[in-house]
């Protein structure tokens, strides 16, 4: 292969699978040092924020924004310069008794724990944390060590906690066992829904005035199935909430009364989960802004294939209520320009990937949990990450990628979330211990993003 005057590699040769059970296949991987005509040096200085020190497109207000310039979308922190989120999620020192005794003997406390690996992240090219990592990561840190963060609060899950608490767990799995649903199934309709998420989305209010904040996710991957609209209809008793609008819904859309799953076409399926997504969006980003109108709103992190990401009426209702549509992209070796571009497109919004992973065969661990590919080596894990940043920089839609997780679960901690115990997702294992040869495949596309975006534009690296 041969570019701009000089020889350039061809793409890598990677082996993978989605999961133990599948056989191996190859899949091309490009990195940085083999992007035809691009020089991948580090970008110039960074600002407080991680952000492009001197683009200084402007930002009055001082709160992370976002805005398209040109043919891209950035974000733009609070100091005024173009800014692209490279995150850790789960940013956590775990919560096993022998990690929490490994973190009093290395780290002092979770503070000191917090201090020494924010440093560590920034290091690695990486400028603010994904969802799950302030409690004791940043607040805990008493502030010390600062990097943008963002927050995630869940009040469908709450709610779905007080239905099982309140003894109506045989109504709530009446409704949910056929369709694969779990407890994130949105009840929207319900009134109590409302309340409920007034409660969890109250307590923002503390951190309406903080620069470092990006903002908030409200739930994570909110199950928006295709057979929402089979759940109501069916389901649900007629005299509840939500069988009652779905009724509605259903007569007012074919023009009649008395309607029933026999008059329901794929379309209207589709609808209808945007229906439910509209009620959800609605009564959310009413709490939300109530309590802090200067955050950006992130969304709940959509994860389904066919109800959501090919849903133009997902897209549409996402783009009214939503600053960034936060997806977590599982069972794809690299984003497709078709698809993000569509993304764009139905929504008019940007969007950000909230979680993706790989699995190392190296580690030592089972991997047989877990929705991350598997590769063979924490090499290949990290050319895995750069191919896959690399593309979603290059399709001028994406202002922001986190990666899951910080650290591998303790396998001996079967208290765990089943679907983490056993498989590397982490930048270090449980013990801390770093997994360097995929951190400096991550620190090098890191260092040169900004870079990387600007060359994706036109062709040539442009400096501020």
């Amino acid at each position: 292969m041969v570019s701009f005057g000089y020889a350039v590699q061809a793409p890598h040769k990677v082996d993978s699978r989605k999961n133990a059970t599948k056989s191996w296949t190859t899949y091309e991987a490009t990195t940085v040092d083999r992007i035809p005509g691009f020089s991948p040096k580090a970008d110039p200085s960074l600002d407080e924020y991680g952000g492009w020190e001197g683009t200084q497109v402007g930002n009055p207000d001082g709160f992370f924004r976002v805005r398209k310039i040109g043919k891209r979308w950035w974000m733009i922190d609070p100091a005024g310069n173009l800014f692209l989120a490279k995150a850790m999620a789960t940013f956590s020192p775990g919560g096993s008794d022998r990690q929490k005794a490994l973190c009093k003997t290395k780290f002092g406390d979770v503070s000191g724990w917090a201090s020494s690996e924010i440093r560590f992240l920034k290091e690695q090219g990486f400028n603010s944390l994904g969802a799950w990592g302030v409690p004791q990561a940043f607040a805990a840190n008493g502030q010390k060590e600062r990097i943008p963060y963002t927050v995630i609060v869940s009040p469908m899950a709450a709610y779905n906690r007080a239905i099982k608490n309140a003894g109506r767990e045989a109504e709530f799995f009446k409704t949910v066992k056929e369709s694969g649903s779990s407890f994130g199934f949105p009840f929207v309709f319900d009134p109590e829904f409302a309340q409920k998420a007034e409660q969890v989305i109250a307590p923002v209010a503390k951190y309406a005035k903080e620069p470092y904040l990006i903002g908030y996710f409200i739930d994570n991957e909110v199950q928006f199935r295709r057979g929402m609209l089979w759940q109501c209809l069916t389901a649900w008793p007629k005299e509840h909430a939500n069988r009652r609008a779905a009724q509605a819904w259903l007569d007012a859309r074919k023009g009649r009364t008395g309607c029933g799953m026999r008059d329901v076409t794929e379309e209207d399926r589709l609808e209808f989960v945007a229906y439910c997504m509209e009620t959800y969006f609605q009564t959310v980003t009413r709490i939300l802004r109530k309590y802090d109108a200067n955050h950006l709103f992130l969304g709940s992190r959509f994860h389904l294939w066919d109800s959501e990401m090919r849903n133009p009426a997902c897209f549409r209702v996402a783009g009214k209520y939503l600053d960034i549509i936060s997806i977590n992209l599982y069972n794809h070796w690299q984003p497709k320009l078709e698809d993000m571009k569509n993304w764009e497109s139905w929504s008019g919004k940007p969007f950000m990937v909230t979680e993706f992973y790989t699995k190392g065969e190296d580690s030592g661990l089972p991997n047989t949990t877990g929705a991350g590919w598997l590769v063979r080596t924490q090499d290949e894990r990290g050319i895995f990450y750069q191919n896959f940043v690399n593309e979603l920089i290059k399709g001028g839609t994406c202002v922001g990628w986190h990666w899951f997780k910080y650290g591998d679960n303790d396998p001996e901690n079967l208290r765990a979330d089943p679907s983490n115990r056993d498989s590397n997702k982490g930048i270090v294992t449980w013990d801390y211990r770093r997994y360097t040869p995929l951190l400096e495949r991550m620190k090098e596309i890191n260092r040169c993003t900004y870079g990387l975006a600007r060359f994706h534009e036109g062709g040539v690296r442009k400096e501020p």
